[in-house]
């Protein structure tokens, strides 16, 4: 399922990328290049989308009752997950909108870089986020913890962003390294939430066979994690007026408080691990 879920950083990519070509002509091309694309891609997925609604076990899904919003928050985790992801996209996403500006206005090695050429290193997070998706999805089928995979991965994060705030611009290469582990270390947790994490909460009873109380609890999940990865850029866009360590000490701020939603979560998956193994 991680696999499946890079999607996400394949398409920040690719626009990234795209964007960066025609930069510039004037940030406008970047919106007008991508929104067309999005266009042509909706079309195509228009009449599978139709056969998809059609589809004749839409009757039987239609037949069950959903839970209701605020009842899907008292099922057993939902409320840390739905946190964990909102501080875990705030990261990423502050990192997706901001780390093209953030380079192009550093010097790296006493060097600024071009608009055109910081895009194109930014997308190096992206690049790396992938391989931490996957990465994370192996870990936790391997020791069959995917809480305890989540954390260990938060922790970790917090001092490779620190490394690449003191360390990002001492040298090009430092800058690359530390984008890179960064990128794979932000998005594994995140990645692992929305998929893996979504369908462990699918097998509850109270959720198990229903695909609207399933549908619900998803977008709780996706829904909260989409308000911290709009609340994150427009956050760091006021904070960066008093210096960008103040948008690296609330992104790591961030990173603390996602994993101290999932604590509880991590120490009972533990215990149950150690006590099947008695």
């Amino acid at each position: 399922m991680s696999v499946w879920n890079s999607h996400t950083s394949v398409g920040n990519i690719i626009g990234s990328l795209v964007a960066s070509e025609v930069l510039e002509y004037g940030w406008g091309w970047s919106f007008m290049n991508v929104g067309a694309a999005d266009i042509e891609t909706s079309e195509k997925l228009e009449s599978e989308e139709a056969d998809l609604l059609h589809a004749s076990n839409v009757k039987d899904v239609e037949s069950s009752d959903a839970i209701g919003f605020l009842e899907a928050w008292t099922l057993p985790g939902v409320v840390p997950f739905a946190f964990c992801l909102f501080f875990s996209k705030l990261v990423a996403y502050t990192f997706l909108s901001w780390l093209p500006f953030y380079i192009g206005h550093t010097a790296v090695a006493g060097v600024h870089l071009s608009h055109k050429t910081a895009g194109i290193l930014s997308t190096i997070f992206d690049i790396r986020g992938v391989l931490g998706r996957i990465l994370a999805g192996f870990v936790s089928a391997k020791i069959k913890a995917r809480v305890a995979t989540s954390i260990g991965f938060l922790f970790l994060s917090m001092p490779a962003l620190v490394l690449y705030w003191a360390y990002g611009s001492i040298s090009m290469l430092a800058n690359v390294s530390l984008i890179f582990v960064s990128g794979m270390l932000v998005n594994g947790p995140y990645s692992l939430s929305m998929t893996a994490v979504a369908a462990d909460l699918g097998t509850q009873r109270t959720v198990r066979g229903n695909s609207r109380t399933l549908a619900t609890v998803t977008a709780i999940l996706d829904d909260t994690g989409s308000v911290g990865a709009a609340l994150g850029p427009l956050s760091a866009g006021y904070i960066s007026t008093r210096g960008w360590n103040s948008v690296f000490f609330m992104l790591i701020i961030s990173v603390l408080f996602a994993a101290k939603f999932l604590i509880r979560l991590a120490r009972n998956e533990i215990k149950e691990k150690l006590s099947e193994r008695k």
